[in-house]
């Protein structure tokens, strides 16, 4: 076992950068050979964890689809479904969330120190609710994660999760892919912030995969 998880970043933007728009309805960025291809990445994790924010906007599933590939985890002696990872400062998730109510898979909700206890009686009969440190640490996440058997962690956003696993140099790979439209909002949230990466143009990412995916692109950089 490895001190913490295998960490891969998966995201898919506008031409611009935006993995949405400033609309109050989720804005599909991506096409159904591409979602397929994102159902098998699932499949073949131990979780998949997402931000706060993104079960609040748009309320996912977390879920693998595909009847064949649930069997075949199972097959191989794992759970139906990839375990179901957040992370919160104020501890306000929505119980009634699809994140928490839907799909036979474990759930696990880090808080900071100071709203554990409010968490925890929020999302009671839900949830697992760890302590994570103030402010929340990523590196008491994934090690917590590393004990509890986790060697592939899928991190799907928000844009603000994307750039702490990136600025922190936590990520192995990015799972990238560009749909053949603008947004052009500087409101709308983009895949990362404004910081400071590690990888810049004196320190580049190795291109390990580039594939169409019918009018989207697929690209697989490794961080090393």
């Amino acid at each position: 076992m490895t001190e913490r998880p295998y960490i891969l970043l998966s995201a898919a933007t506008s031409v611009d950068g935006y993995l949405d728009d400033t609309t109050n309805q989720r804005l599909i960025i991506s096409n159904k050979a591409d979602l397929d291809r994102v159902d098998e990445v699932r499949a073949s994790v131990d979780a998949i964890l997402v931000g706060a924010n993104t079960i609040r906007r748009d309320n996912p599933r977390l879920l693998v689809r595909s009847i064949a590939r649930r069997t075949g985890r199972i097959t191989r002696g794992l759970p139906e479904n990839p375990i179901k990872i957040t992370l919160t400062s104020r501890g306000d998730l929505d119980p009634t969330a699809s994140f928490f109510t839907t799909g036979p898979a474990e759930k696990i909700v880090y808080a900071t120190t100071p709203t554990v206890n409010k968490t925890r009686e929020h999302l009671t009969g839900v949830a697992s609710v760890v302590d994570a440190g103030n402010p929340l640490d990523l590196h008491t996440l994934l090690a917590d994660l590393a004990t509890r058997g986790v060697r592939r962690l899928m991190v799907e956003g928000g844009g603000t999760i994307h750039t702490q696993f990136l600025t922190a140099g936590l990520a192995n790979e990015i799972h990238l892919v560009i749909a053949p439209f603008f947004i052009g909002d500087p409101a709308a949230p983009r895949f990362a912030g404004t910081s400071t990466f590690p990888h810049h143009p004196g320190h580049r990412m190795t291109l390990a995969e580039a594939r169409q995916l019918d009018d989207v692109v697929f690209l697989r950089y490794l961080l090393g």
